[in-house]
């Protein structure tokens, strides 16, 4: 069976789970989410998400 989630989704979860447990604040939250957003719009955001989507292939061709 295939499980397939969006990278934000978990994200958001993990991001979720550090407020909670690793006493992450909402602020430093804040700053990594605007920081995704300026890298988004940035000239490397083809690289980062060439090696996300390379990552992922290579998480997905893992046989358990």
């Amino acid at each position: 069976m295939a499980l397939s989630i969006s990278a934000v989704v978990l994200l958001a979860i993990i991001v979720f789970i550090l407020m909670r447990k690793s006493g992450l604040k909402a602020i430093h939250a804040l700053v990594c989410v605007l920081l995704g957003f300026y890298l988004a719009s940035s000239s490397i955001a083809p690289t980062i998400s060439e090696l996300t989507t390379n990552v992922a292939g290579m998480i997905g061709g893992f046989k358990f």
